[in-house]
């Protein structure tokens, strides 16, 4: 295991570190793509399953347990879905969102970047009794060129549904958010704003004739590569989450109210533009242990720089302070995740890139980022994998976060056993 120092500015809102280590298990390594990663139960055993949107399939790996997630023959594949459109398949979101204790998932596919007229697919996938076995695809309204989604919650203050149950008219707290890569018609990342959307479920989830409302949450920007969700931001305005959008213009805050997605103000940002050199590729705001939070983004799109916007408490001014470059050795940059697995009770930054296929001079990796109070912050390279996307999850229920990762070039799922010591 590989670990470098970055002498750049402190930040504080990071405790010290306890050194990381973690065990490389590959639970597939004959993928074609790995477009997308999601971690959520899908058999209802209480054991965070591993989902992959590939080129041509969705596929879940059913968790062993802690005894054998370690063991890479004992996570077993399933195929979800395959061939929905003629194009590649691009992202797949799941999330119990009625209170079953089962993942409902739903996946963009018809991946086309070059056609911004006609090319994107959305489909939500209804379970079989069997979740090994093949679900059925209920194909919604896509915008051209449909590349990330996630689901979001809507509403904290009402209850999940359970067995179909109708809550409050019907309402289920969950939505789910899809984000274009380009807007209708959109040339060179000029021309038609991106529609990113709120998919609202009907009611009765798995009735392939029920209706999806959809509500706009931005035209604007162009070009957006990627978002996260702001948990708990709206609570105080009627319980809804929030989201931060990276794009070619730079970052966008969100909060859904009871009338609607606002922007947030200026000050809610960073103090100076983000991304103004091609904008920002992947970004997360996860919230700092004393309140303050902190942005993160890989910048510009698929870039090779990773930067750090900390956080500060204050009423009236900006919400980050100025950017500290933690690297500009990213080649191809194309995955973010945030999270504590140190047990600082703050914290660190995984950050994936995959490279340049056939560039000899350019690199592939997952690392950890860090800091030390008055030493900078490290860098821990945790492999050279060719990482296209990847998620934290608690894999082997031991308290800890593991990390999960897709391998573009390198043609890998492979996950990340969290060793560290407490």
């Amino acid at each position: 295991m590989k670990i470098l120092i970055a002498l750049v500015a402190f930040t504080p809102f990071l405790n010290a570190a306890t050194p990381p280590r973690f065990h490389a298990v590959t639970i597939d390594d004959k993928i074609q793509i790995g477009y997308g990663v999601a971690v959520a139960d899908v058999d209802g055993d209480k054991f965070a399953d591993v989902l992959l949107a590939d080129k041509k399939q969705f596929v879940w790996y059913r968790n062993p347990g802690p005894e054998k997630a370690g063991d890479p023959a004992a996570w077993q594949k399933f195929i979800i879905a395959e061939d929905l459109t003629v194009k590649d398949n691009v992202c797949i979101a799941a999330q119990d969102i009625d209170g079953d204790g089962k993942c409902e998932i739903a996946v963009g596919a018809e991946w086309n970047p070059g056609d911004t007229e006609k090319s994107g697919a959305v489909f939500y996938l209804i379970p079989p009794a069997d979740r090994t076995q093949r679900w059925e695809p209920v194909k919604l309204h896509a915008e051209p060129t449909t590349h990330r989604m996630r689901w979001i919650r809507v509403n904290h203050e009402l209850p999940p549904l359970r067995d179909g149950a109708v809550v409050k008219g019907g309402i289920i707290p969950w939505g789910l958010v899809v984000a274009p890569l380009h807007g209708r018609g959109n040339k060179n990342g000029e021309g038609a704003g991106v529609k990113v959307l709120l998919y609202h479920p009907p009611a009765q989830l798995n009735d392939p004739k029920g209706e999806w409302k959809t509500e706009l949450i931005d035209g604007e920007m162009h070009m957006t590569h990627n978002f996260s969700t702001l948990t708990g931001v709206g609570a105080p305005n009627d319980g809804f989450d929030g989201l931060v959008l990276g794009g070619r213009e730079g970052i966008r805050r969100y909060v859904r109210r009871i009338d609607g997605w606002i922007q947030l103000p200026e000050n809610a940002g960073p103090t100076e533009a983000v991304g103004n050199a091609g904008g920002v590729g992947e970004v997360r705001e996860p919230q700092g242990a004393s309140g303050d939070g902190f942005l993160v983004t890989v910048e510009p799109m698929h870039g090779n720089r990773l930067m750090v916007y900390p956080g500060q408490n204050v009423v009236d001014g900006p919400r980050f302070k100025k950017g500290i470059q933690l690297t500009d050795k990213l080649s191809e940059g194309h995955a973010l995740a945030c999270g504590d697995l140190l047990g600082t009770g703050s914290n660190q930054i995984v950050v994936g890139w995959r490279g340049k296929p056939g560039d000899a001079a350019s690199s592939s990796g997952v690392s950890l980022w860090s800091a030390k109070e008055n030493e900078g912050w490290q860098e821990t390279v945790l492999d050279g994998m060719s990482c296209e996307d990847l998620q934290l999850a608690d894999l082997n229920g031991d308290g800890k976060l593991d990390i999960i990762a897709s391998g573009r070039g390198s043609k890998n799922v492979k996950i990340f056993l969290n060793e560290v010591t407490k």
